[in-house]
């Protein structure tokens, strides 16, 4: 006897199955990372990772200006800085004058409307490309958090609606919030990066800002890829301390966290599609191995079902551009 329960039925045509699907992309899923350099009318592309580019602040206005009439709402901010202006302090990182904050303060007065997310690192800045500040070959914790905590306030004088640290140092959380209420800019969030791996997926990402370690690794601050309820442990702890927003990154090869970390927090919950991610299917797709956009729309569609409420992925602009 032939089934009565089918679940063909609910596959036979488009319009069903664009009904009955659980998790769907929209553009407001989707933050766009960009960097911004110095200069003006300058556009540099990034070789390892084909169609996108550093944009000095006036390209990165127009660029961002044409991701928000397509329908993307936030963009997370990447400063590349000259090597004569990083050291070990983070002197650069607390500029106001500086180029992330300058170029916040100018892009919220040309797209008011437009969520702009910055990063909240010291690696861009640092003559040792770490996250934080070094003394006798380690990366110190409380004297990195107290510059995190600057730089914050100082992208929230700026204009900045949420700040995203990105560093992984402990306790930075709280004392970004703090430092943002006693500043007077309560309405400024935090997208923390709450499970942030010490990954070999960000390579073309160091080669965008010129940010790759001067000596050893990141291991000591940023997570063992083989652990999970360290991120749940993590993420509880950053919404704990006042994160608005907690994160995942990698993306794809970390979904499992994404899950895990999901149903352990009240708050909701991005991920990080990174650099390597898309470097791959861009690699694949030139070669005729892979449909890249394809598998574009397909991973980011994972990362939705996985349980991400937000998606930062250098996808975004092609992605948006499928979604009509």
């Amino acid at each position: 006897m032939y089934p009565l329960i089918r679940g063909r039925r609910t596959r036979a045509s488009q319009p069903v199955r664009d009904m009955v699907r659980e998790h769907q992309l929209q553009p407001a899923d989707l933050i766009a990372p960009m960097f911004v350099m110095e200069g003006r009318a300058a556009k540099q592309l990034i070789p390892s990772m084909p169609g996108y580019f550093r944009y000095s602040p006036d390209l990165l206005i127009k660029e961002a200006r044409s991701l928000f009439e397509k329908g993307i709402r936030s963009v997370l901010l990447f400063g590349m800085v000259p090597e004569n202006k990083k050291d070990n302090k983070g002197t650069e990182a607390v500029n106001p004058n500086g180029l992330l904050p300058q170029t916040v303060k100018k892009l919220k007065e040309a797209i008011p409307e437009l969520y702009v997310m910055t990063d909240v690192a010291l690696d861009p800045f640092s003559s040792y490309g770490h996250d934080g500040i070094v003394e006798g070959g380690k990366i110190v914790n409380d004297p990195t958090v107290e510059v995190l905590a600057k730089m914050s306030v100082v992208h929230a004088k700026a204009g900045a609606d949420m700040v995203a640290p990105s560093d992984m140092m402990d306790g930075r959380i709280l004392k970004i919030r703090q430092a943002l209420e006693e500043a007077g800019y309560p309405d400024t969030g935090i997208m923390a990066y709450s499970a942030k791996y010490a990954s070999v997926f960000y390579g073309p990402f160091r080669d965008a800002l010129d940010s790759a370690p001067g000596f050893g690794d990141k291991k000591t601050y940023q997570m063992d890829p083989g652990n999970v309820r360290e991120a749940v442990r993590e993420a509880q702890l950053d919404e704990d301390e006042g994160a608005d927003i907690v994160m995942v990154k990698p993306g794809l090869p970390y979904l499992d966290v994404v899950r895990a970390v999901k149903e352990s927090v009240q708050v909701p919950v991005s991920v990080y599609n990174v650099s390597g991610e898309y470097a791959m299917v861009k690699a694949a797709d030139k070669e005729g191995w892979l449909d890249g956009q394809a598998v574009m729309m397909e991973s980011l569609l994972a990362c939705k079902r996985a349980g991400a409420d937000l998606i930062a992925s250098y996808f975004a602009p092609e992605a948006v551009e499928l979604m009509g």
